[in-house]
């Protein structure tokens, strides 16, 4: 009989087409379903927690599988034979019991998301951080960023033409942090649209350098209009930071 599995991973997102199966591009979804189809010899496919895009990392991330084979007294040299088996900017950090029922994406009861930027030019931190070459408001942005829990549609930050039914988010934690030489956005909701967090962050920056207002960002939102709304920083800098589930779901034994 089969068991559900949740697997605990994190990813660089650099080498890969984000996470979702595509055809004739590197995925973290692909990398993971050959992995453990090899390592447990039966047919797996994993469920991602998400979609992130091309280019985007997870420092932490959840997917979930079923299987036949797994033994849970040898998880740790599956794990290991796992991380041995997985491209090097893939890594499992647990794998453990939940209820059959259990879904990695639909039953997330919240996401959090982190944006990095650097306000300086640096090497080392380049492929995990977005250089912006001005010093924003910190102050001015954290006060934009507060509107955000006054709005539930956020249609102005979505990518155009995608197959989602509604635009609808609720928003439960936004703001800024500044460290050192490096600022760190944190935002967390029920869900997220496509491309929505660069969205906002490219948003917020305008406020940060005042190309725009307060007043102005929250008439963007209220336009439910993307084009009216600032430009969508890069990738490189957008982490999946945490995924919330409910505690029942987990099996512990």
């Amino acid at each position: 009989m089969k068991q559900r599995y949740f697997i605990d991973l994190v990813y660089k997102g650099c080498s890969f087409h984000g996470w979702q199966i595509q055809p004739n591009a590197a995925t973290v979804q692909e990398e993971l379903n050959k992995a453990l189809s090899t390592i447990l010899r039966e047919n797996i496919s994993v469920v991602g927690a998400g979609r992130t895009d091309t280019g985007v990392h997870a420092s932490y991330f959840i997917a979930h599988f079923d299987s036949e084979n797994f033994s849970f007294p040898n998880k740790d040299k599956i794990i290991y034979n796992l991380n041995s088996l997985l491209h090097n900017d893939i890594s499992i950090n647990n794998i453990f019991k939940v209820d059959n029922e259990a879904h990695a994406r639909f039953d997330a009861l919240s996401r959090t998301y982190e944006y990095h930027i650097s306000l300086l030019k640096n090497p080392f931190t380049e492929q995990f951080s977005y250089y912006f070459p001005y010093k924003p408001d910190i102050n001015i942005m954290n006060e934009a960023a507060n509107i955000l829990f006054e709005y539930s549609d956020f249609t102005s930050f979505s990518k155009l033409h995608t197959d989602t039914k509604t635009n609808i988010c609720k928003i439960y934690t936004a703001n800024w942090k500044e460290l050192e030489n490096k600022l760190i956005f944190t935002i967390k909701a029920d869900r997220f649209l496509r491309n929505m967090v660069r969205a906002i962050v490219g948003t917020l920056l305008d406020v940060g350098i005042k190309k725009i207002t307060i007043s102005q960002f929250r008439k963007i939102i209220e336009s439910k209009n993307r084009s009216n709304a600032g430009y969508s920083v890069p990738a490189k800098g957008l982490f999946l930071s945490h995924i919330e589930y409910p505690e029942e779901m987990m099996i512990y034994d």
